[in-house]
């Protein structure tokens, strides 16, 4: 076969981004020069490597067995240049993704660690949705990601070399009140009394729906603010702008004016917080982030407020 380093690395952003336009975005190219690349890879391939659907593409089984050889050809060309350049490889990068609400603490507090005891290790991290990080991982633009998932906990996904999922701990989700508002001095409410009331939200999408609306609740959440960033979701909650789900996990963040408190009168919605490698043997560095990360996993905050 008959294929160029361009080539892999166009096969590599596609799957990553599921979409020609995503891809050609993140590289810098035309989507028509994309197009091109992965016309060229699929007739030295001899087999369709994605699938077009209306969302964008996704990879055939042929496809998929082409990506996990070219994340280990680049990944082995980037460690070389790294070794031609004078690196060690204990202070080589790592890519580290991770759910939102593990930024502000988890990850912040990992990173700090690091940089007293390992302060020529270089982490570049990324947030994101459970589906694009796990495609992330696959792709090999990931090295370990923190993921978080509901009961039954299955697989991220059912691809072939099976990802390494090392559970971290696990948390009940409260509900972010303010302080001064309606609930004020209370440490729970049932379902009925906060199933009216207005929700700050994430952007809804397929593969994320209405991340900060408590699940199950009777009716239709009256979404009022929709939000991507959880500190400003907070920021919202303490001025009397609405009430939001977040894990305990998140209350060393929690801005003056607001409370976690319980939700009653219905089954606990518990949360588990993974750490998921890539199939790939780790690196040295990988692994001193993963420890570093294992540390503060090791003391989540207290469920209480």
């Amino acid at each position: 076969m008959d294929m160029t380093l361009v080539g892999l690395r166009v096969l590599r952003e596609v799957a990553e981004r599921g979409t020609i336009t995503a891809a050609a975005e993140a590289l810098g190219y035309t989507q028509s020069a994309v197009s091109r690349q992965v016309a060229a890879l699929e007739q030295a391939a001899g087999a369709r490597l994605f699938d077009r659907h209306p969302g964008g593409v996704r990879l055939t089984t042929e496809g998929r067995a082409l990506l996990r050889h070219a994340v280990v050809a680049l990944d082995a060309l980037d460690a070389a240049d790294r070794e031609l350049r004078g690196g060690e490889a204990e202070d080589g990068p790592v890519r580290l993704g991770f759910f939102p609400t593990a930024g502000a603490v988890i990850v912040a507090r990992a990173l700090a660690t690091l940089r007293r005891e390992h302060p020529r290790i270089r982490v570049s991290t990324r947030e994101g949705t459970t589906p694009s990080l796990v495609r992330a991982l696959r792709t090999g633009t990931l090295d370990i990601a923190l993921l978080s998932s509901r009961p039954p906990h299955r697989s991220p996904d059912t691809d072939a070399p099976p990802l390494r999922v090392e559970p971290l701990f696990e948390t009940r989700l409260t509900v972010a009140v303010a302080a001064s508002g309606r609930f004020a001095g209370r440490d729970s409410v049932t379902a009925e009394e906060i199933a009216g009331e207005p929700w700050i939200a994430g952007p809804a999408a397929a593969e994320e729906p209405l991340l900060g609306v408590w699940p199950g609740l009777p009716g239709r959440p009256r979404v009022r603010h929709t939000v991507r960033d959880w500190l400003t979701k907070l920021h919202l909650v303490a001025a009397g702008a609405g009430i939001t789900t977040v894990p305990p996990a998140l209350l060393p963040a929690v801005p003056p004016g607001v409370r976690l408190i319980a939700v009653e009168g219905v089954a606990e919605e518990w949360r588990r917080v993974s750490l998921v490698h890539a199939p790939s043997p780790a690196t040295a560095s990988a692994n001193a982030v993963a420890h570093a990360l294992r540390q503060e996993a090791a003391e989540p905050a207290d469920d209480s407020d």
